[in-house]
């Protein structure tokens, strides 16, 4: 079991971060970028949780499959 939930989280991780990527490139983004120097705080937690999410799975699978 946490294996699959384990999967979900990297799985989940790195579709939120290529959505986040994406918002980084948008209109919006580059009228924040311009006014703020910096994007969207949408975009930027979506990189972050993305990237904290996909973290997790990857430790939670590389440790569920160590056997001993």
């Amino acid at each position: 079991m946490n294996r699959i939930a384990s999967l979900c989280l990297l799985i989940g991780g790195i579709v939120l971060m290529v959505i986040g990527i994406n918002a980084t490139n948008s209109f919006s983004s580059d009228v924040s970028r311009f006014f703020t120097g910096s994007p969207t705080d949408k975009a930027v937690w979506m990189l972050i949780g993305g990237g904290v999410a996909t973290v997790i799975g990857l430790t939670g699978i590389l440790r569920g499959s160590k056997t001993g």
